[in-house]
C-alpha cells in the first residue's frame, strides 16, 4: 500500500510505501486519476513501481522525476516495455536517466533544435536490437505530441535500452561505438579504402572489440599470447592495433591488457588484405 505524496498526473504519482517509509514513483493508467495527496493507493499488477533512491549516470532518481514532465518518464516507461517484450528481463532503473534524455529531446525538436551523431550508423549495426526498439518512440511522439523524431536522437536512446540489459551504462556503450568508429576510421586511412558499415569485415571488427571491452571490464585474460608473431609478421597492423588499445584505455579509462594488441592486430591484417586486394 503507498500513501500518495505528490500526484503528478492522472497516471503516476510520487508514494511513500507504508512498511518500509521509502518514496517510489508509481506508474500506471489512470491510477492517480482523481487522487489527493495523503490517499492510500493499492497498485495493480500491471502498474510500474520505481524506487527513488537508485542513483544514475545523470543523478538521483528523485531529483529527476522533479526535473523532467511526468509524460517524459511514461514514454520512456513504455520504451522499457517494448525493450522486455525484446530481451525480457532487464534493469527498469534506467527509466529515469531514459526520461531525462527524452525529456531534453523532445524540447529539442519542439525548440526546432537538431543534434548530430556521427556515431548513429554505426549504432545503429552495433545495437541493431536496441535500434529497433529505442524505434518505437517514432510512433508514441506521433500519437502524444504530435513531433517526429529522428535518427540521431532514436539512436542515443537506443544506448539507454543496452544500458538496461546489460552492465554497461550509456557513455561506456558510446565509447565502445566511438572506438569501433576509430578502429574502422584508421584502417580505411591505412588502406585507402572505405569500409561498408553492413560488411562481415566492419561486423567481425565490431564485435571483437565490444569482447575486449567486456574483458577489460571483467578482468578475463586471453590465453594465447600472439604479440610477437602478429609485430614480426604483420607490423602495420600491429602498429594500428597497438594504438586503438592505447585510446582505448585512454577513453574507457580502463586497462587495456597488452596481449589484446595481438588480436586486434589480427582482424586490421584481414581487413587491410582484403582492402588492398580489391
Amino acid at each position: 500500500m503507498y500513501r500518495i505524496a505528490k500526484t503528478l498526473n492522472h497516471n503516476s504519482f510520487i508514494g511513500v510505501e507504508e512498511e518500509n517509509n521509502r518514496e517510489y514513483l508509481v506508474m500506471g493508467k489512470g491510477i492517480a486519476f482523481g487522487k489527493k495527496t495523503g490517499q492510500r493507493v493499492q497498485p495493480g499488477d500491471d502498474a510500474r513501481i520505481y524506487s527513488l533512491t537508485e542513483m544514475t549516470e545523470r543523478g538521483n532518481a528523485r531529483t529527476i522525476v522533479q526535473g523532467v514532465s511526468p509524460l517524459s518518464l511514461e514514454l520512456a516507461s513504455a520504451v522499457l516495455d517494448e525493450a522486455e517484450k525484446e530481451f525480457g528481463k532487464i534493469d527498469r532503473s534506467i527509466v529515469f536517466p531514459m526520461a531525462d534524455h527524452l525529456d531534453f529531446a523532445v524540447r529539442r525538436i519542439q525548440n526546432g533544435e537538431q543534434i548530430s551523431n556521427p556515431l548513429t550508423d554505426d549504432i545503429r549495426v552495433m545495437f541493431y536490437k536496441e535500434y529497433k526498439v529505442a524505434s518505437c518512440i517514432r510512433e508514441l511522439l506521433k500519437e502524444r505530441l504530435q513531433i517526429e523524431i529522428d535518427e540521431h536522437e532514436i539512436g542515443y536512446l537506443a544506448l539507454h535500452v543496452h544500458s538496461a540489459i546489460v552492465e554497461e551504462n550509456v557513455s561506456q556503450a558510446m565509447e565502445v561505438a566511438r572506438a569501433v568508429r576509430e578502429s574502422i576510421s584508421l584502417v580505411e586511412h591505412i588502406t585507402g579504402h572505405t569500409i561498408d558499415v553492413m560488411s562481415l569485415s566492419y561486423n567481425r571488427m565490431m564485435n571483437h572489440i565490444r569482447y575486449m571491452v567486456a574483458r577489460a571490464v571483467s578482468g578475463e585474460k586471453l590465453k594465447v599470447n600472439m604479440n610477437d608473431y602478429m609485430s614480426v609478421k604483420f607490423p602495420k597492423a600491429f602498429q594500428a592495433a597497438k594504438r586503438i588499445c592505447e585510446e582505448m584505455e585512454k577513453r574507457l579509462k580502463l586497462p587495456m591488457e597488452e596481449i589484446e594488441i595481438g588480436y586486434l592486430a589480427m582482424h586490421i591484417e584481414r581487413i587491410m588484405d582484403r582492402e588492398e586486394g580489391e
